[in-house]
């Protein structure tokens, strides 16, 4: 096989399996760009059933032959999934190498000649200081090979945002980002909502934490983006100074998505993006309910986490809004992956379902009991 035909240097993630020696002691191997003294390189991890070892592959040359070498003598099947299209090359009983490529929004063979390129929000080449600025792209415009994961979770969230703003027909809006940390996200938004959308955008990020928010408001100001502003604040006790259009709260730990979700609703704010994080509070709350779930701990943690979010949809339901629990990112790269999207779209209804799952279940969700109150 000629792999550098087949090899774009900016995938995302390259997997070997399949093996062709059942005596072999690994079942797979994994490779993944990485940075190396602001050099890129790429990590091998070798899995048996039990262990992994990891070696680094510095240049090119030695990533081509590394992956030669394992794919002609010991797998069958490799993956590689790139920013833009996935590849799929397996060896058949018959030793007949079979091709086929996957363009994230359609299928095609390899003779295929129009095939789709998924049409990103951010593409590559555009020129973004804030990008830029986080490590994520070069100042021509280019992504890191290391970077690639979040370009695309990037791009995902921005994707959410655009397919939540389609029926939106006003020329302003105001987002208020509960909990924004160093910002990262919030400021792509700014940058998509009036260099992208054209949007009269006004942008306040929250958070407790002071030197962050000050370093924040520097960048802001150095990027000339007039209509975004950072404050210290707690999520719990915070009150807006305009209407607020939309509210974003992203790995809000715990009740702290709650609080974030509760404020929302009680000032009527249309559009909710919520990915919540550290749902501990059922967790604690469950005793002796359900032990085929709740004596083992992994799977208590999970599925309390489950319920935190699906109590948390009816009762975003239940004051109006139409609710959708999507995937923000791959479940490979985080298991904190869910995202809430609520819309304002018509009247309150009750809260049978949450209700009965409170009863049954013997919990006191947060939300629930501040919309009580």
């Amino acid at each position: 096989m000629e792999l550098k035909q087949h090899l774009d240097l900016a995938f995302v993630k390259l997997i070997l399996s399949n093996k062709n020696d059942k005596s072999y002691a690994y079942n797979k191997a994994v490779i993944e760009p990485i940075t190396l003294k602001n050099k890129s390189a790429w990590q091998l991890t070798l899995y048996t059933d039990k262990q992994a070892f990891q070696e680094n592959l510095k240049t090119p040359e030695e990533l081509f032959a590394r992956v030669d070498g394992l794919f002609q003598k010991h797998y069958k099947q490799l993956n590689i999934f790139g920013v833009t299209q996935d590849s799929e090359i397996k060896i058949s009983k018959r030793g007949k190498m079979m091709i086929s490529h996957h363009n994230h929004d359609i299928v095609c063979a390899t003779s295929t000649q129009h095939n789709r390129v998924k049409n990103y929000i951010i593409a590559e080449g555009q020129k973004i200081p804030a990008l830029t600025d986080m490590g994520i792209m070069t100042k021509e415009g280019k992504i890191i090979h290391s970077q690639m994961d979040k370009f695309r979770q990037i791009n995902r969230f921005l994707e959410i945002i655009d397919n939540t703003l389609k029926t939106w027909n006003k020329k302003e809006i105001t987002v208020l980002d509960f909990g924004c940390g160093k910002s990262y996200l919030t400021f792509l938004t700014y940058y998509y909502l009036t260099e992208i959308k054209g949007l009269n955008a006004n942008v306040i990020g929250l958070d407790l934490k002071e030197e962050v928010i000050e370093k924040c408001n520097i960048v802001a100001e150095k990027y000339g983006y007039k209509n975004l502003h950072f404050e210290i604040g707690n999520i719990a006790g915070y009150s807006p100074k305009e209407t607020v259009d939309m509210v974003i709260s992203l790995h809000a730990c715990d009740t702290a998505t709650d609080y974030a979700l509760y404020n929302a609703i009680k000032w009527n704010v249309p559009i909710i993006l919520s990915v919540p994080c550290c749902q501990h509070e059922i967790n604690a709350q469950m005793k002796n309910v359900w032990p085929l779930i709740t004596k083992y701990g992994i799977l208590k943690e999970r599925f309390c986490a489950l319920l935190t979010d699906a109590i948390r949809a009816d009762l975003l339901e239940s004051e109006g809004y139409t609710v959708q629990v999507l995937e923000f990112i791959d479940f490979a790269h985080t298991p904190k992956n869910l995202l809430i999207r609520a819309i304002k779209t018509r009247k309150k209804s009750t809260t049978e379902q949450t209700d009965l799952a409170c009863d049954q279940f013997k919990i006191t969700p947060t939300l629930s009991e501040l919309l009580k109150k």
